[in-house]
């Protein structure tokens, strides 16, 4: 179909359509889209070692598979197991911490005294009442953590279910995608996949590698700072900072409580400048090394694809909008129609990098019946 002959004006409305419709869909069909996801892009990243297994160590599909799922377990087991040991120093220190707080809240009412000329009994009257408040809706913000909580082991028991049979079933996925279109489509389509499968590995790895980077650059910072708990403040920034810009601003939200609650409000500044410093070393450093030109995003789309992740899946959403927004550009590449969406969410450096290589090849065209000449005479 030849979609030059309709009309932009018929065109806009059915794109706006198809967009809220299968917002909609991925809307109502989180609690199983969210973890299969989840699940098809770590079966990516586990493919070369599944291949490995069944090629060189003439494993079944079932063993290799089973192994995968083995040491995806051991990983997640092994994170979850480092924060609760690190929380654990948390926890004992409460007490502590509590007694800091308590001066810290004095220092602030005595601010606010000398600042907006209110007294600490006005002062008590407003934090009643917000007590109050928070009180009637404790009961909501307890069902809420049980059910935060609930519906983090299931999302990832899903997830290694459908990361089971995702891997399992691999070749009957790939033949499915590559036979459920015309003959004629399956070279680009098995590009497209061939093009997901390095882009997915690629960003995924270079993920890790960045979360590894970030923990060892704040950790550090942190403890030469003098900050209780950096290697906790640490790891959380490392993971926070997955989610575009408004990882790192949370965590660096979170060291500057844990920093005045300890007693430590004189290096607030600093601490400031070095969340500054690493975001600015992670951003035009460890990215473009790391990541690299795979998964190239504007800054634009990126952030909106945070705000929809977060308003369709939740936090989760917000974890997979990007590499899920770059297996959509690698898309919108490859096929004609799309290609106009391609651009609008790619960066500008890609295309101006392109633009510079077909101007190298039209000089190199324009010269080389020169060199035959010379060459000639």
């Amino acid at each position: 179909m030849n979609t030059d002959k309709i009309p932009f004006i018929v065109r806009l409305p059915l794109v706006l359509v198809s967009i809220l419709a299968i917002g909609y869909l991925l809307s109502i069909g989180q609690i199983i889209l969210a973890p299969l996801t989840f699940a098809m892009f770590t079966a990516i990243m586990f493919l070369p070692l599944a291949s490995f297994l069944e090629k060189k160590l003439h494993l079944s599909r079932v063993w290799s598979t089973m192994v995968s799922v083995l040491l995806l377990i051991l990983v997640l087991s092994a994170i979850c197991y480092f924060f609760a040991y690190q929380l654990s120093d948390l926890v004992n220190d409460w007490p502590k911490l509590q007694k800091q707080i308590e001066i810290v809240f004095h220092r602030v009412q005595i601010w606010f005294f000398h600042s907006f000329n209110l007294n600490l009994d006005e002062q008590m009257q407003y934090l009643k009442q917000g007590a109050e408040k928070l009180a009637s809706t404790s009961g909501l913000i307890i069902g809420g953590t049980i059910s935060i909580f609930s519906s983090s082991v299931f999302f990832f028991f899903l997830s290694i279910i459908f990361f089971m049979a995702v891997l399992n079933y691999r070749r009957i996925l790939y033949k499915f995608i590559t036979n459920v279109f015309t003959q004629r489509h399956i070279g680009k389509v098995e590009e497209i996949v061939s093009e997901i499968q390095i882009m997915v590995k690629h960003y995924l790895v270079g993920l890790v590698t960045q979360i590894i980077i970030v923990f060892l650059l704040v950790s550090a910072f942190l403890t030469v700072m003098g900050v209780k708990y950096a290697i906790l403040l640490g790891a959380i920034t490392g993971f926070l900072n997955v989610i575009p810009y408004i990882g790192i601003s949370i965590s660096a939200i979170i060291t500057l409580l844990i920093s005045f609650a300890t007693g430590s409000s004189s290096s607030a500044l600093m601490i400031v400048l070095g969340f500054l410093a690493t975001h600015s070393i992670d951003a035009n450093i460890t990215l473009p090394f790391v990541i690299g030109s795979k998964v190239k995003i504007n800054a634009l789309f990126s952030f909106l694809a945070i705000l929809a992740g977060e308003a369709l899946w939740g936090i989760s959403g917000m974890f997979l909008c990007i590499p899920v927004l770059g297996v959509l550009k690698i898309i919108f590449d490859r096929v004609e129609d799309l290609q106009p969406w391609g651009l609008l969410i790619g960066d500008d450096d890609v295309h101006r990098h392109r633009r510079k290589q077909k101007k190298s090849k039209k000089v190199l065209t324009e010269t080389e019946p020169e060199e035959t000449e010379g060459q000639g005479q």
